[in-house]
């Protein structure tokens, strides 16, 4: 980064991401704060878990995906938790316009006309990182989830960075890898010619 002070703006975090940064507001200053965990999560786009009930709702096809259809509306329903959230209405602005220049994207899944789930995050080269994803409905994130991980795979994307593990991402196959391997798999991604849309 040498000396690179990094800004929350649209160009501010595609110099972070590259550098394996990425920003999260805290939710009681709204002051921008940028982490470099070590270890890093990531989901293998070969070791996505599908088990057998996303199986079955899967194959019912009971959510209609769709790919940068309410991109704001996803990022709205990833803040919208009783807990709190670090997705600030500042992150909503640069992201928007991350989403507006083609960088940033949302999977959606939709029922009945309703927005039940969705993921957002943002594609550079032959990497995606997801930021946040949330569900309305059973079953509508993960939907959404393995959408993005199907869509990633045909285009030849070669990571997909969730940041941190939880139980939940840790059941759908992410692991944790060790900053440096994270940063030899960023560095061969962002060499690839990949595009989302």
């Amino acid at each position: 980064m040498s000396g690179r002070r990094l800004t929350l703006t649209p160009e501010g975090v595609l110099l972070a991401y590259r550098h394996g940064i990425f920003p999260m507001a805290d939710e009681r200053s709204g002051e921008t704060l940028w982490f470099r965990p070590d270890p890093r999560a990531v989901i293998r786009l070969g070791g996505f878990h599908v088990s057998r009930s996303l199986a079955r709702t899967l194959r019912r096809g009971v959510f209609e995906v769709r790919v940068d259809t309410d991109f704001e509306g996803v990022m709205r329903g990833c803040a919208d938790r009783p807990e709190g959230t670090w997705i600030s209405e500042r992150f909503v602005e640069v992201y928007g316009a991350l989403h507006r220049a083609g960088r940033a994207h949302s999977v959606e899944t939709w029922r009945g006309g309703r927005l039940c789930g969705g993921t957002y995050g943002v594609a550079l080269g032959g990497a995606f990182m997801a930021e946040s994803m949330f569900h309305r409905e059973t079953d509508a994130s993960k939907v959404a989830l393995a959408a993005l991980v199907q869509r990633l795979r045909e285009r030849g994307f070669a990571l997909l960075d969730v940041q941190y593990v939880t139980p939940h991402l840790e059941s759908l196959g992410a692991i944790e890898i060790v900053r440096r391997e994270y940063e030899r798999r960023l560095e061969h991604a962002l060499a690839l010619p990949c595009t989302f849309a």
